[in-house]
């Protein structure tokens, strides 16, 4: 394609401060322009890279995923939740292990895009005529251009592992050798992506020591989205972390994955210094930003109880808190998920927004859940009952009402992630009645409403849950997941270190619950590095619910059959009255070895000759 035919069409993309929605590029051109033009005015060249930027996915649009959003199936792909009610979301393909090798490659060939895009701009950056754009500009746009890069091909490795990491240059007009390329082993594929994130946030340094007013642990002009030198050192933490999982951490599945010359693509050697590099890099993350650039999101109230809801709460609904790291910025782009995670409310006047209620919360996820006190409700000593009913104010909630058993008295995050049946609604309009949504079969959310708009276990995310379908952001890291993915690398490679509950035990009293060996009230410290690794496990279930990070966690850690392969269970939807609050099985589920790697799509099997695809496909 010659100089004189090149064209990119520059997308508009926003992003938004904690107020409002400001744009990330006022003036865009909508036409169409040459490659000479693209880096011609400050304007264009921002284009340019937001074009990079726009590629980030929506993750309020997990119903739709991938499609043109690129957002993921992860949260009803998982063990969390299911949108079992809708036949054809990809979540559900996965739940059955039904997918195959054409289904699993959309995001293969979607971040490519970004790669190749960001690959290009920061190879003609430095050269960019524009008269406007200084070489420190210049020098932040690189980094920010170079550290999406490494992040997009760290979501590719999460899913299919071993990449191809593309030279850089990638000829336009080339064709054979000049394009196709066979994987890069995940080591190096792990090397290659922490080098860029290294460089690129000695990069944002630079700059900031060249240019003072502008800080590089802050978004470039406050538009907030953008990369810094936060979310550079985060993501190398997650690559690391990922490289010492016990998916590519000398796991013997994959003795056969080969490049077609024989060259091994994940390294069968375990490596504990794998586990020390990450821990370290988490070290170095806490130590440069903690608490001067990010720390808790936390409010207060005169009951402990409900300044844990309040805080857990809205740690995700108060966009660019105090805790956020990275996300994205989207104004009005929350719709979809609203509608998810809102009851089908049949029966209340227009003022109640409504919704479907089919992103399900499955009971291994509700049972999951601890009791106020800090006890799972397997201890005898926790106070849950299993049956009957009790006079109970949610956190939420104005008032007591008659509420089943199982739900009284849990921990704060309960109420913050799950909607149960005859919970109190918070968007209450302005119905003469309480809106008070029923999930029995005949209740006005009920099945008999609808087969498809309802709930298939009785239970609605309600996580992320707004008051409308307003402009908001979606947090992709938080400080919080920082210290728990911190506690777990520091367990596996210093099982004594001190830090390990430290930082767990932070997260659990912003959750206003008791703490291991320490606070008033301490709860028994776990014996071994088994039974830390659990507690971490399950702190990391709980806190980072409906987050989409369990997805990827059980995939890592090699336990999917177990989790994600198992039967889901939820109340009785095709029952009324006492009869719904029996559990019941809704979905039988299975993860075969093969879908711990993603299919490459086939297409791209048959274009590329030294492509070799992932075992079971």
């Amino acid at each position: 394609m010659t100089k004189n035919i090149f064209k990119i069409i520059l997308v508009f993309f926003v992003v938004v401060n904690a107020a409002s929605c400001k744009k990330f590029l006022d003036q865009v051109p909508d036409n169409l322009l040459k490659e000479e033009d693209i880096f011609a005015t400050f304007n264009n060249t921002n284009g340019y890279l937001a074009q990079v930027y726009a590629n980030i996915p929506d993750e309020f649009s997990s119903r739709f995923a991938p499609g043109s959003a690129y957002a993921g199936p992860w949260t009803g792909a998982s063990d969390e939740a299911n949108y079992w009610s809708l036949n054809w979301v990809m979540s559900n393909s996965l739940n059955q292990s039904t997918w195959n090798n054409t289904d699993g490659g959309v995001f293969w060939i979607n971040f490519y895009k970004p790669v190749r895009t960001a690959t290009d701009f920061i190879a003609k950056i430095d050269d960019a005529p524009a008269p406007d754009l200084t070489p420190l500009q210049k020098m932040r746009f690189k980094a920010e251009a170079r550290a999406l890069r490494a992040i997009f091909y760290y979501w590719m490795m999460r899913l299919y592992g071993p990449v191809i990491i593309l030279k850089d240059v990638v000829p336009v007009e080339g064709a054979g050798d000049e394009i196709f390329f066979p994987r890069t082993p995940f080591d190096s594929c792990v090397d290659y992506v922490v080098r860029e994130l290294d460089q690129a946030y000695n990069e944002l340094k630079i700059s900031e020591t060249l240019g003072a007013n502008q800080p590089a642990n802050k978004p470039l002009n406050n538009e907030w989205g953008r990369v810094t030198t936060g979310v550079c050192k985060a993501y190398k933490a997650q690559v690391l972390l990922l490289a010492a999982s016990p998916l590519f951490n000398g796991n013997k599945d994959y003795a056969n994955l080969k490049n077609q010359d024989g060259t091994p693509l994940i390294n069968q050697n375990y490596d504990a210094s794998k586990w020390k590099l990450a821990a370290d890099a988490y070290k170095e993350f806490l130590d440069e930003f903690v608490p001067g650039t990010y720390q808790l999101y936390k409010e207060s109230d005169s009951d402990p109880w409900i300044a844990a809801y309040k805080s857990c709460k809205n740690v995700m609904m108060n966009d660019w808190n105090s805790e956020w790291i990275w996300g994205r910025a989207m104004c009005g782009g929350a719709g979809d998920y609203f509608y998810d995670i809102t009851p089908k409310l049949v029966g209340y006047n227009n003022t109640v927004d409504k919704g479907a209620g089919f992103l399900s919360v499955n009971q291994s996820m509700v049972d999951a859940y601890e009791m106020k006190n800090g006890l799972p409700i397997g201890d005898p000593n926790s106070g849950y009952e299993a049956s009957g009913f009790s006079e109970f104010q949610a956190p939420y909630d104005p008032k007591k009402r008659l509420t089943f058993n199982q739900w009284v008295d849990r921990e704060a995050r309960f109420y913050v992630g799950v909607t149960y049946n005859r919970s109190y609604w918070q968007n209450q309009g302005s119905s003469p009645d309480e809106v008070i949504p029923v999930f029995e079969l005949s209740g006005n959310s009920g099945r008999i409403q609808s087969t498809w708009d309802v709930t298939s276990t009785g239970y609605i995310v309600r996580k992320q849950l707004a008051k409308s379908r307003d402009s908001r952001g979606w947090v992709y890291v938080r400080l919080a997941q920082m210290y728990l993915d911190y506690a777990e690398a520091l367990n596996e490679t210093s099982p004594d270190d001190p830090d390990i509950l430290k930082y767990v035990n932070l997260i659990r009293e912003r959750a206003g619950l008791p703490q291991y060996g320490a606070g008033m009230d301490p709860l028994p410290v776990p014996v071994g590095q088994d039974a830390i690794r659990n507690i971490i496990r399950h702190e990391r279930q709980i806190e980072l619910a409906f987050e989409n990070v369990r997805y990827f966690d059980l995939r890592r850690w090699k336990i999917a059959p177990q989790t994600m392969g198992a039967d889901v269970y939820g109340m009785n939807i095709f029952a009324d009255g006492d009869a719904f609050y029996q559990k019941v099985l809704v979905q039988k589920r299975r993860f075969l070895p093969r879908d711990y790697l993603w299919a490459i799509p086939n297409s791209e099997i048959l274009k590329n000759k030294y492509l070799v695809q992932n075992p079971g496909w």
